[in-house]
């Protein structure tokens, strides 16, 4: 070989096979030369694809300090061990490290890297070398080795195919179709989609039915499994909407910190009396207490908890900020096959002289009925439907099994499977006559033909494509015997069918003569009687249709875009309740468009089929571009870009190709899409929750600003130390405030529009409660500091009395907090057990940090006579009171303006 070709623009399925085998310089017959080999193997390098790099794990665990709250929080530990305050660095950066583990610990329960597309390829091939046929490992596979096709091979790399025997290959993973694909070696046009491409065989579709030769003209990296798994590698990785709130979220808090911090320390150094190092340790208690620093371990707990709640609803989340992700929804962009249908074939519909039924049930399973208008169909000797059945069965090469309860398989051709499983719905109770001869399935023919021995007579089955069986046919079947063929009614009842969506079958038969032993073609020039058609469809999913009416209710819009026709996804997308039936955008459409048509395109039409990996991953980006936050579901591996680039992409677990499981986020353990409604209900319920915590925890952290800044200002003792601070903020943020992630959801969360991605996560309601009841719970406290210390009380018994006032008023906050707007009472009081466990541990660790001696040496608290802590309960009593009294102000206001709140 000369030069190295640039295979995946050589578009080989538009050259004729005798000019690729020259230009690969190969022998159809004798194959490659073993030199051959050596020389392309050396210059190709092994059929395989790169392995992803793999992050180690210290850099993952150091990258959960990748936050400019914990930097703020380093430059404090660093600071107080400078100052020699030991204790306090200590704990500041144990509370850091705690943070950074929890992230850590969570975001590790992730499963295996992408490179498990490699499981894709086939570890052995059939090849020809040297003139012979031998078994090699798939990785040894060259351009321009000569592969050998047979049932159930893999394909080992990318084949332009030069001989076949009614070769059929499944291709669902790869191109959507539910049905395999008829194989051929003639040239086909250079502009046609990859689902069409009949004259070749891509690596990691399974030959499904007959034989064929084919040569190696893309290996590796350079398969089109290759070149999915590239735009997988460009795709990159996506922030949440959750990821970019907090992050903007922090920067602010930060600013803010620093920025008061600043004023603070430079007021009191020129107009209080404070020594340098008395005002800089106050000064770092202010941004201590500023910083929310417990929320980046209580958001990892939320998310940790909603994701065990999927769990328990069949949703495997791979990806922490996933969870929440799902509730901001509001376009779930779907595979068809496999995902929105069953990817099992179903009979349903059957048709005879004079009648039609329908057929119950769908998949393998052969639970179901066939009705004839509203009774059952009849099934008695001699019945037109009985010997279309018995057509069906007997000529069918196919096999059902039971692997596991309720789960059927077929080995074989889907399409067979369909017609065994109606079959078995029909119970009939016959014994076929044995078959005596086959003549398979031939694509140039489109029919399969059995010879039956009856004992009296010899019958031929005959089962292919209607418009092959009419054109052979001049007779058709009826109760009463064979009668001339009314061609133009049954091609109207053929073009009926079709227009649903579905694939149809004919059958036919012959009686044969007693001494006959053999079938040939020749022998259905004539003679032959037409019995009827089946209609047979890839199936939706019974519960898609209540998901997606329940998706549309929420304000999210369901849109399906397949590599299947266009006229199956139209019929599909109007029995599921996508558009309206009519409009739906083909593959080849979509490539005319200039990005401008593009983009308006993606919004406007929602069934998009004939679409190859490249079509889905631009169309997820065109709506992403009119800030839709998009989820991506699909289960086959031209699925899995798209899902790379949603802002959440989920995954088959049953069906789904391990390419797909490792692109998506999360993964459907059932492959059910309602699990996915149950999946947004959860996500929208984690983000309500984090909200609530928020609007929980940052008070605290006014409160204890206040108290400092008052402290400071005032030239007074500054009520709480660094250490004090910390101890209050990891109570109430990893105990107390723990209970609001446990909040079930509230009524009507799935008749909310999606929210806006780009709203603040701190609104100004928000804004506004924060600082209402910040300056409540530290005015409060600072009052009765001060009360306390003109009544002579100890700094030290002062400062217990401060602590424990601050985080008993944040337990009675925390009954405020389990909404945001609806009254404490109005909820299901024990709805929440977690509320009530949580205060029970914060009432231990209170009274630990009060009564135990080592605790009062660490933290400076001494010891409470049961006076102290009557202040503090009356206080705490008062603030949830209040807050109570703003929130039904607030209600009043939302009534007044038509605005629900939650």
């Amino acid at each position: 070989m000369q030069e190295r070709y640039v295979h995946t623009h050589a578009r080989w399925f538009a050259k004729d096979a005798e000019s690729v085998l020259e230009r690969l310089q190969t022998d159809p017959d004798a194959g490659l030369s073993t030199e051959q080999v050596d020389e392309r193997l050396l210059e190709f390098g092994p059929n395989q694809l790169p392995a992803a790099k793999i992050t180690h794990a210290l850099i993952r665990f150091f990258s959960h300090f990748y936050d400019i709250l914990i930097y703020i929080l380093f430059v404090c530990a660093f600071v107080t061990l400078i100052l020699g305050h030991y204790a306090d660095t200590v704990v500041i950066l144990a509370v850091a490290v705690i943070n950074a583990a929890i992230g850590y610990f969570q975001e590790n329960k992730a499963e295996k890297a992408l490179n498990d597309i490699r499981s894709l390829l086939s570890p052995r091939a059939s090849v020809i070398r040297d003139g012979a046929r031998i078994e090699v490992d798939a990785a040894a596979l060259t351009i321009g080795d000569i592969v050998y096709l047979a049932p159930g091979d893999k394909m080992p790399a990318d084949l332009r195919l030069f001989q076949t025997d009614n070769l059929r290959v499944e291709e669902s993973a790869l191109t959507g179709e539910a049905v395999p694909a008829e194989k051929q070696t003639r040239v086909i046009a250079p502009e046609t989609v990859l689902g069409d491409r009949s004259n070749m065989a891509y690596c990691g579709t399974t030959v499904s039915a007959g034989t064929g030769y084919g040569v190696v003209v893309d290996i590796g990296a350079d398969t089109e499994i290759g070149r999915i798994r590239q735009l997988i590698a460009e795709v990159g990785d996506t922030t949440t909407p959750l990821i970019r709130q907090m992050a903007s979220f922090g920067k602010t808090v930060s600013i803010v910190i620093i920025g008061i911090a600043a004023l603070v320390y430079l007021f009191g150094h020129f107009f209080r009396s404070y020594g340098p190092s008395e005002l800089l340790l106050s000064t770092i208690g202010l941004a201590i207490a500023a910083i929310p620093e417990g929320l980046p371990a209580i958001l990892s707990i939320i998310l940790a908890i909603g994701v065990q709640n999927m769990a328990r609803r069949n949703a495997i989340v791979r990806n922490l900020p996933s969870v929440e992700t799902l509730g901001s929804v509001s376009v779930i962009c779907s595979d068809k096959t496999g995902t929105l249908t069953k990817n099992e074939m179903t009979v349903k519909n059957l048709v005879v002289h004079g009648a039609g039924f329908a057929v119950t049930g769908s998949g393998y399973a052969p639970t179901g009925e066939i009705h004839h208008g509203d009774g059952p169909a009849p099934m008695g000797e001699g019945s037109l439907l009985r010997r279309l059945l018995i057509c069906f069965k007997h000529c069918n090469d196919a096999s059902l099994s039971q692997e596991v309860k309720n789960t059927w398989t077929v080995q074989g051709d889907p399409t067979e499977g369909a017609l065994l499983t109606v079959y078995e719905k029909a119970g009939l109770n016959v014994k076929l006559p044995s078959r005596v001869a086959t003549l398979p399935f031939d694509s140039e023919y489109k029919y399969m033909a059995t010879l039956a021995d009856g004992g009296d007579e010899k019958t031929l089955y005959i089962k292919g494509a209607p418009d092959r069986l009419l054109a052979m046919a001049d007779q058709e079947m009826t109760a009463d015997g064979p009668v001339p063929l009314m061609r133009e009614h049954w091609e109207k009842a053929v073009a009926n069918l079709a227009a649903q969506g579905k694939r149809v079958l004919g059958a036919a038969m012959k009686v044969g003569a007693s001494c006959q032993t053999t079938v040939t073609h020749e022998d259905l020039h004539e003679g032959v009687v037409f019995l009827g058609l089946a209609g047979i469809v890839d199936p939706p999913r019974e519960e898609v249709v209540d998901s997606i009416a329940v998706c549309r209710a929420a304000g999210i819009r369901v849109k399906m875009i397949t590599g299947d026709h266009a006229d199956t996804a139209r019929a599909i997308g109007k029995e599921l309740g996508i558009g309206d039936g009519e409009k739906a955008l083909t593959g080849n459409e979509l490539d005319d468009m200039t990005d401008e048509q593009f983009y308006a395109a993606a919004s406007k039409y929602d069934i998009f089929a004939r679409t190859s990996p490249e079509h889905k991953l631009k169309l997820v980006k065109a709506l992403q571009a009119h800030g839709s936050i998009c989820a991506m579901t699909g289960d086959g591996v031209n699925d899995a870009p798209a899902l790379r680039r949603a802002d959440v992409g989920v995954a088959m677990g049953i069906k789904g190709t391990e390419v797909t499981k490792d692109a998506a986020e999360i993964v459907l353990a059932d492959d059910n899409f309602s699990t996915i409604a149950a999946a947004v209900e959860e996500g929208r319920r984690v983000y309500d929750n984090l909200k609530k915590t928020i609007l929980f925890i940052l008070p605290t952290n006014g409160a204890e600003s206040f108290l400092i800044i008052a402290g400071i200002l005032f030239g007074t003792m500054i009520p709480l130390t660094p250490v004090q601070i910390l101890w209050v903020n990891m109570v109430t943020s990893v105990t107390i405030s723990l209970a609001l992630a446990f909040e079930p959801a509230e009524p009507g969360i799935m008749a909310r529009s999606p929210r806006d991605a780009a709203e603040p996560l701190l609104s100004r309601y928000f804004l506004w409660r924060i600082f209402f009841v910040s300056v409540m719970i530290g005015g409060l406290t600072l009052a009765l500091s001060v009360w306390l210390f003109k009544l002579r009380y100890p700094e030290a018994e002062v400062r217990t009395i401060t602590l424990q006032t601050i985080v008993l008023c944040q337990a009675f906050h925390l009954f405020n907090s389990r909404s945001i707007r609806q009254p404490a009472h109005a909820l299901d009081f024990l709805g929440n057990r977690a509320v009530f466990a949580v205060c029970g541990l914060m009432a231990l660790l209170q009274v630990a940090v009060v009564y135990l001696p080592f605790m009062n040496r660490v933290f400076g608290t001494v010891p409470l006579g049961p006076t102290g802590w009557l202040a503090p309960i009356l206080l705490g009593a008062a603030v949830f009171f209040v807050v109570e009294g703003e929130k039904s102000i607030m209600r009043r206001l939302d009534a007044r303006r038509g605005v629900s709140g939650q």
